[in-house]
């Protein structure tokens, strides 16, 4: 705190300030005239004026080193994230994974290979988020925010991805298997050599995606998707999909596929 020093009035003599008061208040005044007494000593002591430039001086060091700093609390932050990111590998539940991968996300740390198979990640918002390489599988990824994000060559093999955003995200050689996109957005997403293989792609958007190289489709049950590109349903259905309403229909047709 800076403290701006003021010269002080000399204060009265005591036999001239007692005339000013009450008889009855007298002791009151004496300890406040001697204090006034002493104020006026410090405010003329030049030591006093040193030791208020130090303590201006001592914030403004205080700031300098807080600034000095802030990389160092970053970096600390970051690896208390990555911590719980791997100390949760392989365990269920969210454990403290949304926020960490949220957290590093905002501050453009690459995700390249990070291993969430299995974990509860309802609602996590990743987007523009570079996850190339990364693992999702069996994990409840539901209701998500993919958008322009990386997740080429991922494995998201039997995730659920229901209602999730993936507009204008790179899927490129992502592992989709028996994967629930139901009601997923791909618009604008590229798709090119993505394997979809019995994944759920009922009512999701494929409006103005790069499906043409798609590597695999076979059991895929694509009915109800909207907004498909030209050629998409009937190119799918070719390939080995299907357009299927009920989950049962869909499930009775896989078994017999087996037999």
């Amino acid at each position: 705190m800076i403290v701006f020093r003021e010269a002080r009035k000399r204060p009265l003599p005591w036999r001239e300030r007692r005339q000013q008061i009450p008889a009855w208040s007298t002791p009151f005044f004496a300890l406040e005239w001697v204090w006034e007494w002493v104020a006026f000593a410090l405010s003329r002591w030049t030591f006093v004026e040193v030791l208020e430039y130090f303590g201006t001086l001592s914030v403004l060091v205080a700031v300098i080193f807080y600034f000095y700093e802030s990389g160092d609390r970053v970096k600390q932050r970051h690896y208390q994230a990555w911590q719980v990111i791997n100390t949760a590998q392989g365990k269920g539940g969210s454990g403290g994974r949304i926020e960490a991968l949220q957290e590093l996300n905002r501050d453009r740390v690459p995700l390249v290979g990070v291993d969430v198979s299995g974990a509860f990640l309802q609602a996590i918002r990743l987007k523009n988020a570079r996850l190339l390489r990364s693992d999702f599988s069996a994990a409840d990824v539901r209701n998500s925010d993919f958008d322009a994000a990386n997740l080429q060559d991922s494995n998201l093999r039997s995730a659920n991805f229901r209602q999730s955003n993936f507009q204008d995200a790179s899927l490129a050689g992502a592992e989709m298997e028996d994967g629930d996109f139901e009601g997923a957005d791909f618009s604008r997403a590229d798709l090119t050599g993505a394997v979809f293989d019995n994944a759920d792609l009922r009512l999701a958007s494929l409006k103005d995606s790069q499906w043409n190289e798609i590597r695999s489709i076979k059991g895929a049950n694509v009915f109800g998707v909207h907004d498909a590109p030209a050629g998409f349903v009937e190119w799918a259905t070719k390939h080995g999909a299907v357009q299927m309403q009920s989950d049962e229909q869909w499930e009775n047709w896989r078994e017999a596929r087996k037999q």
